[in-house]
């Protein structure tokens, strides 16, 4: 590994170490010229279908791109950095598990869809509003009724309305 400092090419590892997840190694690097240290972080590369967009164009898949979606929707919302990266991974290795070589962008939004209602009630209507195209509050009010029916109350999920308490909209829920 060249040195990013002196651009020398003999760096030794000093340390070495495996994330919690096992998905990534962090080595802790010294260059032998100048003595500089960095940290370089070795990933697993798995072929992932490239994605076909709505417009028929072909893009490899970005994890970024993943990522930043999760990002925008939870926004603001509390949801833990550990919580994100684990759907992150489950959209990525649900990716894998198709096997297929050209994937359409709305299946991709589909599996992050089922992370989101699973994350978080908010964030999954807000991309939802996105992803499907809502074009009024109709539409939010249809989604927002869906979600209801097919969701089981969740202790952990607030409340879908400002200043409802979870015990009042799942009494209400329970009222024909």
């Amino acid at each position: 590994m060249h040195c990013p400092f002196c651009q020398h090419s003999d760096t030794r590892v000093i340390d070495s170490r495996v994330s919690e997840d096992g998905a990534t190694i962090r080595r802790r690097r010294v260059c032998e010229a100048c003595g500089e240290r960095f940290s370089t972080l070795e990933t697993i590369e798995l072929k992932l279908p490239v994605i076909i967009k709505g417009d028929g164009r072909r893009e490899a898949f970005d994890a970024r791109k993943l990522r930043n979606g999760f990002d925008r929707a939870l926004q603001k919302r509390p949801v833990a950095e550990e919580q994100i990266e684990a759907a992150v991974r489950a959209v990525v290795h649900q990716l894998r598990m198709t096997a297929e070589r050209e994937l359409a962008s709305r299946r991709v939004g589909e599996f992050v869809m089922a992370e989101l209602r699973k994350l978080d009630h908010v964030g999954y209507v807000r991309f939802a509003s996105v992803y499907r195209s809502f074009q009024d509050v109709a539409d939010f009010r249809e989604e927002l009724d869906r979600l209801e029916r097919e969701a089981a109350p969740a202790e952990s999920q607030l409340p879908l309305l400002d200043g409802e308490p979870a015990a009042l909209a799942r009494a209400r829920k329970k009222v024909p």
